[in-house]
């Protein structure tokens, strides 16, 4: 057992609003410069509805991702070293700038300067990238919001192609039987992630002492490998300096136990950060299990329980700290995956097993079962209303356990459970244990999710140890480091410390 750590995220998808304030807080930090007009670390897309870039989740044409050969090795959807090198110089499976989109500002001065006259002045938009004007503004990172555009853009989401013969009549795009919800997205932080060994010269890299994905701009030529490889296309090109960038999760924050910026201003609270062990001696056999849909178990078993005096000790074996493994049994994020398991991963057939996980959404099934003239919080009808939610359950399936439904009507009929008993809780009336039965968990444990998901404050949400104390005393004491040393987002990324190799073909070509 090689027990290592890693802060890894949850978002409760029932709680996000779509304000969209995540994206907005992330760009002002990190990509408001130049050759970074287009790039979103963070982005919020309203499903079911194409995505940023458009039909990233279409790995066919991206090639993204990792697939498992007949001898059950993996291997990049992309090709290994011949297909690259073929490619070095001109690769063909790039999403395009119209497929993110043509960033465009505006001629504000023709309204401010112009001198006046008999005409009305007009403020054309104009292009970012080339500075030329824009004829006509056909597409935007959030087109879709609240399905805006849905009965053309909507059919065209690679997931309700997929299963649109299978669940038929469920998913229609008329307005009076549409469906939605917000899915935010940053870089998933995989333990065994494609970007990393798609990178000729070794500038991406996954750092040992925290799991986040960097990319070293010094090492960085632009190969744009990375790109291709990233199945969740979160790796993007600044055109400006011809390197490539992605989410950082906010390190410099991570490292002085600061959320992340996203996660600090969500408006819905519905983010969680913690630490979570996991034996990498694991990783590469779960990412290579045969059957997709056993994808999230096998993940869920490289998990390793804080609580374990066995595996506490394999950790301080491995050099983490008291103030980790601490931070490892306080963890929100163990709580929602490994204790409750109500949080799931994002598209766990692409096998870089990700660690940014979600809550699926159960609303609005309480006003739905309400509007029929029953009761809504009743377990019953709850439980009853799982199977026929607006949300189609094979489409939530679909993204986040490679289809397999039986587990997200689980994770459904949880949350439906610690509803419904807390209600009688608020209602005084008397705790039924059977509720908490019927889905595999306990009174004490229903309550305890309901605290995390509901009403939890920052510092149970946030649980982050710090890298280095006496580097984080000192900021803390309005002492702040060098920016070499505090990993100033401005200028270059550190160089790397270890890139580890996880995965059966992870050395990089």
């Amino acid at each position: 057992m090689r027990v290592m750590a890693q802060i890894a995220m949850v978002m409760n998808l029932d709680k996000c609003i779509g304000c969209h304030t995540c994206s907005v807080t992330c760009k002002q930090a990190w990509t408001n410069r130049q050759g970074t007009e287009y790039v979103w670390f963070n982005n919020v897309e309203t499903l079911p509805g194409q995505g940023y870039p458009r039909r990233w989740e279409d790995q066919e044409k991206w090639k993204g991702g990792w697939e498992r050969t007949r001898s059950g090795r993996l291997r990049l959807r992309a090709g290994g070293r011949l297909a690259k090198l073929g490619k070095l110089f001109a690769n063909p499976d790039l999403p395009e700038i119209a497929d993110y989109y043509q960033p465009w500002t505006y001629e504000y001065k023709n309204l401010t300067e112009a001198p006046a006259g008999q005409d009305l002045p007009v403020a054309r938009p104009v292009s970012q990238v080339t500075g030329e004007p824009v004829d006509k503004i056909e597409w935007g990172p959030n087109w879709d919001d609240n399905l805006g555009g849905a009965p053309e853009h909507g059919p065209k989401d690679p997931v309700i192609e997929k299963i649109r013969e299978e669940v038929g009549e469920k998913i229609r795009f008329e307005f009076e039987q549409s469906f939605m919800f917000y899915l935010p997205r940053i870089c998933e932080h995989c333990l065994n992630p494609a970007c990393v060994s798609s990178c000729p010269s070794g500038a991406m890299y996954k750092r040992e002492e925290d799991g986040i994905v960097l990319v070293d701009q010094d090492r960085c030529r632009g190969w744009r490998m990375c790109v291709t490889g990233c199945p969740y296309k979160k790796v993007y090109f600044n055109h400006h300096t011809g390197k490539a960038e992605k989410c950082t999760f906010c390190f410099p924050r991570i490292e002085v136990g600061v959320p992340t910026v996203c996660s600090e201003t969500c408006v819905g609270r519905m983010r969680y950060l913690g630490v979570m062990l996991y034996d990498a001696d694991k990783v590469a056999e779960a990412a290579a299990v045969e059957d997709e849909q056993d994808l999230y178990p096998a993940q869920v078993e490289c998990f390793l329980d804080p609580h374990d005096p066995e595996v506490a000790r394999a950790a301080r074996a491995s050099g983490i700290t008291e103030e980790w493994l601490d931070a490892a049994r306080r963890s929100p994020v163990y709580d929602l995956i490994a204790t409750y398991q109500v949080a799931l991963p994002l598209h766990p057939e692409y096998r870089t097993m990700p660690m940014v996980w979600y809550v699926p959404p159960l609303s609005p099934v309480v006003d739905a079962v309400a509007a029929t003239g029953r009761d809504g919080e009743d377990a019953g009808n709850l439980f009853g209303a799982v199977d026929a939610l607006r949300i189609p359950v094979e489409y939530l399936a679909e993204i986040l356990t490679a289809g397999d439904t039986h587990v997200v009507e689980a994770v459904l009929k949880r949350m439906a459970a610690m509803r419904s008993y807390m209600r009688r809780i608020n209602l005084g009336e008397e705790r039924d244990e059977s509720l908490a039965r019927a889905v595999g968990l306990t009174g004490t444990e229903l309550e305890d999710m309901f605290r995390l998901l509901a009403v939890a404050k920052l510092e149970d949400r946030f649980v982050i140890p710090t890298a280095a104390r006496p580097e984080a005393e000192a900021l803390a004491d309005g002492h702040p480091l060098p920016a070499e040393e505090a990993g100033c987002p401005v200028g270059a990324l550190p160089s790397p410390k270890a890139t580890l190799n996880l995965g059966a073909t992870r050395r990089n070509p």
